[in-house]
């Protein structure tokens, strides 16, 4: 069975309720979530399950099952564990969750400011890299820094679109990240879309805005591996 993914059309919606599907030792699946499971570079989401009764469940992490669409709710170590049919309340790490959308919608742009071809990325609440093919030598943090933020205060609205496998196979260049490829396999596949800025496949969150994120540093930028040049960013409210 497959999980009704809220945060696909509302990523902003920090609660709902949902029906406990099943509980194994791989964690708790439900019927709908709003929890994002790892993944894409993405981590996963943390923040509650509330039970009728009050009782508060932790969920630490949030990971793939088997088989598409299906999520699972990993519980804190020790914690009571619901029924299966039990009706709860989801609860999303609202503030950890919009510092992951900043950041993940900020790589975008990065990856404008960068014209190289992506090798790897992740994106944590505190951080987040992406990894480029491309000489050291080019790589300057002030101008990156300085070019990423004038794109940020351009304050453009992001925009969410759907083309089918066939046409993504057609548009071969829309795929950007060379170590994940888009998911494949229900016909269809989600774009993000900055008008004027960029397009490109992304299952992840987004903020609604790009003005949102805010200004960005680049904290690092170093070597790794051959053809791996990796810069970091953090938000400048964020420490």
């Amino acid at each position: 069975m497959s999980t009704e993914l809220l945060f696909r059309d509302d990523a902003y919606l920090n609660s709902a309720s949902a029906r406990v599907v099943a509980v194994g030792a791989g964690g708790i699946e439900l019927d709908r979530t709003l929890f994002y499971p790892l993944g894409g570079g993405q981590a996963g989401d943390t923040g509650f399950l509330v039970r009728a009764s009050g009782e508060r469940l932790r969920v630490a992490d949030t990971r793939k099952g088997d088989g598409p669409d299906r999520v699972l709710h990993i519980p804190a170590a020790g914690a009571a564990l619901p029924e299966p049919g039990e009706a709860v309340t989801l609860e999303l790490d609202w503030p950890r969750r919009y510092r992951v959308m900043r950041l993940h919608t900020a790589l975008h742009l990065l990856s404008c400011v960068i014209v190289a071809p992506v090798t790897g990325g992740n994106i944590a609440p505190d951080r987040a890299r992406l990894d480029f093919d491309i000489e050291l030598a080019a790589l300057d943090a002030q101008r990156i820094e300085a070019q990423t933020n004038r794109l940020i205060a351009s304050a453009v609205a992001t925009e969410t679109a759907w083309i089918t496998d066939a046409e993504l196979d057609a548009q071969p260049e829309l795929v950007k990240t060379m170590s994940v490829q888009p998911p494949r396999g229900l016909g269809r596949v989600r774009l993000l879309r900055i008008p004027g800025i960029d397009l490109q496949p992304c299952g992840g969150t987004h903020v609604a805005n790009i003005g949102e994120i805010g200004a960005i540093r680049v904290v690092r930028i170093r070597s790794e591996g051959r053809h791996n040049r990796r810069v970091e960013i953090s938000l400048t409210d964020s420490g």
